[in-house]
């Protein structure tokens, strides 16, 4: 007998209810292990419940040269992500929701010899005095459905808590609660946790003071993000969406495979030594 099928969820775009909890989310510590704290920069993951394969990882790094505004505007800005997102397969926008709300897609490389993962996502963002949030979660696209090659990933929630603390000083939270869809080697949550998280947020923070010169000869006045105005992607209607959820896709069972060596793992032990 066929299993009954899951009845299409209706999407709703975050509402400010959602935004705090996140934030609070972002904050709190309790129920949190930390497994990196350096220069500035702390890593949390909270533990897999028994039976899902839910991986949940908070990073909070300080950055004194950057502002809040700025890291806005970088995670925000799709044509330099392409710039500095070396993770990065694809990436775009697909249509807009609302003024502050638009649903994209995004692939990336995996460590070898995992299998590179997608998703498409609903993203929202909100801007309250000192605080830039983006948040996110995956939903199903008519026009995209899984593709052969990647597994689809759930984003159960992703997003950034900016806190602005000056006039060039921010500090940055990733929060992120996501099914890959395969159960991983233990190594692998180890190295994200370890290795992984604290790159790519350096990188990010270096992308970030580079910015303002590439933006100047990069359509300087072009951001959608604040100015919805100047958006030109495509409206869609919510009823043509609906949540994407862990369940209704195929997983996969990576837990056996072994760790391949690509040399990057030189630039994990100098850091760990001090000597980056």
């Amino acid at each position: 007998m066929a299993a009954p099928q899951r009845r299409e969820e209706a999407v709703q775009i975050p509402d400010d209810q959602a935004f705090a909890s996140f934030r609070r989310r972002c904050e709190v510590e309790q129920g949190w292990q930390q497994r990196y704290s350096k220069a500035g920069l702390a890593v949390w993951v909270q533990a897999a419940a028994e039976g899902r394969d839910v991986h949940q990882i908070k990073c909070r790094i300080d950055i004194k040269d950057v502002s809040a505004e700025t890291m806005y505007d970088v995670l925000h800005d799709i044509e330099y992500r392409r710039k500095w997102d070396t993770n990065m397969m694809q990436t775009f926008d697909i249509a807009r929701l609302t003024v502050n709300a638009d649903v994209g897609y995004y692939s990336w490389r995996c460590l070898k010899p995992l299998q590179n993962r997608d998703v498409v996502t609903l993203r929202s963002w909100l801007v309250l005095d000192t605080d830039y949030m983006i948040i996110n979660h995956s939903v199903k696209h008519p026009n995209y459905p899984p593709q052969k090659g990647l597994v689809r990933a759930v984003s159960i929630l992703t997003g950034y808590l900016i806190h602005s603390t000056g006039i060039n000083s921010c500090t940055l939270t990733y929060l992120a609660q996501a099914d890959p869809k395969g159960s991983l080697p233990k190594w692998v949550v180890n190295k994200a946790s370890h290795y992984l998280a604290p790159k790519v947020l350096k990188k990010l923070c270096k992308a970030c003071m580079k910015y303002p010169e590439w933006k100047q000869k990069n359509k300087p006045s072009y951001k959608p993000w604040l100015n919805p105005e100047q958006s030109q992607l495509p409206t869609m209607s919510l009823s043509e969406l609906s949540i994407q959820h862990a369940d209704s896709l195929e997983n996969i069972d990576e837990s056996g495979l072994s760790e391949v060596k690509d040399g990057s793992d030189e630039e994990e032990t100098s850091s760990k030594t001090g000597k980056a």
